[in-house]
């Protein structure tokens, strides 16, 4: 398969030879030029953290553009550099524009972030390549995880969205991706590649083979791109991407991978360099038919456990999900030492176990929270049917064989990490904050005077995420502040009725964030129905702590 570009018009293709590149490079340097941001601080999540390229300033629709060429064609098997295979399989038509232009210019002038790409991916992207390969579709979409994680596979966006491919809870499920306290299919190397490469592939039919309407849908959603196409329509206008009004990140989303592919087409003449990766399989799947501790499977395979969550970030805890299923990724060279080992070890000696005597008091939850363990797995463990228990109750409880700090990618120690990196703004001191029974973000915002983004923030969390009572949170507040907060009454002198009128994007979430209300009270004082749009001009009733304000 080749590699072709064309221009955004649709004429016929016009093809060069590669030497031309340089040529048409120099004559896009005449359009208008528009400077990226700065790179953008990188996640604290994992150590070794690389953000994705920030989304930089959007050129205008497309007003200097050019054909650009087509790219060598290469036979797949006869590769030892995984990057040429990828090459290989473009089928994109990529458009030539300011805006592609805009970012390609970004990523050659950072060699040190494609140098940590190419060392990141170098675990994935074997895999990536042979999925696309087997359904037939274009090898370009194996570079999206650069744009959504930077192939982080621990990446964690403040709208909830998870993983190497950034699943959203809802659209994971609804793609087979489970998500439960031990495991969390969104991270799953294997798993989340599927689903999104089965999500990519509906998305293309429903949007009748366009591959840019499908990127962009992948990002901003299918509901809001149809919208966007349908008020085009109404008005007469074309209907492909480019002339979509779309969100600032969608619009910089499918040209930050298009950049991409041209730049990967051929790095030497954007003087960078990308690191061989062997045409070869990384890792291999093995079947350990029953839960395993975490560590335990590291020693086994000769690996450091650091490397063996890399392969394995699916997994939450200290151990594989007891439930199922039982498997792990490692490294094609360890594969067959780990497989020998681990049949010589007996099944109860794969986790450690520890035995409990049921104190006053005592609850499974309570006992699970604990022991670093969850409910499901005590009552299997002890072929409990309900959850009642009796003091003087012994139990044996499923533990790790090494302390809590070992387990260095668990998802309680890289939030204990996230914890320690965070900070608050000048004058500002930590202190740390059990959930209650009842609490929420914005209740704990409130009688702390913060904002619920940075309470997310500081903890590695999502505003919509849910709370749990005993939960420990990281709060930077100002000292005396909370003592000295005003009791939000309607008869306090600092109370004052608002008549708000509703702005073009503002929602019931953020005009209570914006006025640190709960959307309970601006549903009550309204008479509103929480199923139902508010709409620009609408005037509503608030009741607002006016020292409170953002």
């Amino acid at each position: 398969m080749k590699s072709h570009y064309k221009s955004h018009t649709r004429s016929p293709q016009t093809r060069f030879h590669i030497s031309l590149f340089v040529l048409l490079t120099s004559l896009l340097s005449g359009c208008n030029q528009i400077l990226p941001q700065p790179e953008t601080t990188p996640a604290a999540i994992p150590e070794t953290v690389l953000a994705p390229a920030p989304v930089a300033p959007l050129a205008p629709a497309p007003e200097c553009e050019v054909t650009a060429p087509t790219l060598a064609a290469f036979e797949p098997e006869h590769h030892g550099n995984l990057w040429d295979r990828l090459r290989a399989g473009y089928q994109l038509d990529v458009v030539m524009n300011e805006r592609v232009k805009l970012h390609l210019d970004w990523y050659a002038r950072h060699q040190g972030y494609m140098n940590r790409i190419s060392e990141r991916a170098s675990r994935y992207l074997f895999h990536i390549v042979e999925e696309l390969e087997a359904r037939e579709l274009p090898l370009e979409l194996a570079l999206l995880p650069i744009v959504e994680s930077a192939f982080d596979p621990f990446a964690y966006s403040h709208g909830r969205a998870s993983g190497m491919w950034q699943f959203i809870p809802a659209t994971g499920r609804q793609y087979g991706l489970e998500q439960n306290w031990w495991y969390d299919g969104r991270r799953d190397i294997e798993a989340s590649t599927q689903a999104a490469i089965n999500y990519l592939s509906d998305l293309h039919r429903r949007f009748k083979g366009d591959w840019l309407l499908a990127l962009a849908a992948y990002n901003t959603g299918e509901g809001n791109l149809q919208r966007a196409i349908r008020r085009n329509r109404r008005q007469g206008k074309a209907t492909d991407f480019w002339a979509l009004k779309l969100p600032r990140e969608t619009r910089a989303y499918v040209p930050q991978l298009l950049a991409l592919a041209v730049l990967v087409g051929d790095p030497a003449q954007h003087q960078i360099s990308l690191k061989e990766i062997p045409n070869r399989p990384y890792f291999t799947r093995v079947n350990v038919n029953s839960q395993i501790d975490l560590a335990q499977a590291a020693t086994l395979a000769e690996i450091d456990i650091d490397e063996l969550y890399l392969l394995n970030p699916g997994y939450n805890r200290w151990a594989t999900d007891p439930q199922g299923s039982h498997h792990l990724l490692l490294p094609v060279a360890e594969a067959e030492r780990f497989s020998a080992k681990l049949q010589a070890l007996p099944r109860d000696e794969r986790i450690g176990w520890e035995r409990y005597i049921v104190k006053s008091g005592d609850s499974l939850l309570i006992i699970a929270r604990h022991f670093n363990t969850s409910v499901e797995s005590l009552k299997k463990a002890n072929s409990l049917r309900g959850n009642v228990i009796r003091v003087g109750q012994p139990l044996l409880i499923p533990v790790a064989t090494q302390p809590a700090k070992h387990y260095a990618f668990s998802a309680d120690q890289r939030l204990r990490r996230k914890q320690a990196r965070s900070r608050g703004g000048e004058g500002t001191a930590r202190v740390s904050y059990r959930v209650q029974p009842g609490d929420s973000f914005w209740k704990i915002a409130r009688r702390h005077n913060i904002q619920v983004k940075d309470i997310a923030r500081w903890n590695g969390m999502a505003p919509k995420d849910l709370l749990h009572p005993g939960q420990e949170l990281v709060l930077w507040t100002r000292p005396g502040r909370e003592a000295q907060r005003p009791v939000a009454r309607l008869d306090n002198p600092v109370i004052r009725k608002v008549a708000y009128r509703v702005r073009r994007g503002d929602s019931l979430a953020r005009i209570a964030g914006k006025f640190n209300l709960s959307v309970k009270d601006i549903l009550s004082w309204n008479t509103l129905n929480k199923s139902k749009y508010i709409h620009p001009g609408q005037s509503l009733t608030l009741f607002v702590d006016v020292t409170q304000v953002n």
